[in-house]
């Protein structure tokens, strides 16, 4: 007896939560009118900025690791003709010191740059954004 009102139970609490399930689902809807055309237009610029994105990444990757190869092809090289060691000190000296400076200047110069694309990423951002609210106003207006 027992079993059996439970059972009831969870079928009747299934059957009552089935309907608000059903009520939440948006992956069926669709927007229409101006709302799909900027959503289209925004779904393909999206498209288009990872797939830039993922270019670059790949693009920086390949000169990392190729200037991460020469710079310490070069070190090696040095230490070969030199004949000095690195130091293990926790502030670098002599050939060390050299190399550290050098990165951290490339490093600096990366990040300004990367500093420099993101201010203008967000320049374009925002000229679009008030581009596109501008036209939807527009042409909003225009309907009766």
């Amino acid at each position: 007896m027992k079993t059996q009102i439970l059972t009831i139970t969870a079928v009747a609490a299934l059957l009552a939560a089935a309907p608000a399930a059903r009520a939440q689902d948006t992956s069926s809807h669709k927007p229409g009118g101006l709302n799909a055309v900027a959503h289209n237009v925004s779904k393909t610029v999206k498209k288009a900025g990872r797939d830039t994105k993922a270019e670059i990444h790949r693009d920086a990757s390949k000169t990392h690791n190729a200037l991460t190869d020469a710079g310490n092809g070069t070190k090696t090289e040095l230490k070969k003709v030199t004949g000095i060691k690195g130091s293990k000190a926790s502030k670098p000296g002599g050939l060390n010191a050299v190399a550290h400076n050098i990165s951290n200047t490339s490093k600096k110069a990366a990040s300004d740059t990367k500093a420099e694309v993101k201010r203008d990423k967000s320049k374009l951002h925002g000229g679009a954004t008030e581009a596109g609210k501008s036209l939807k106003d527009t042409t909003l207006k225009g309907k009766p």
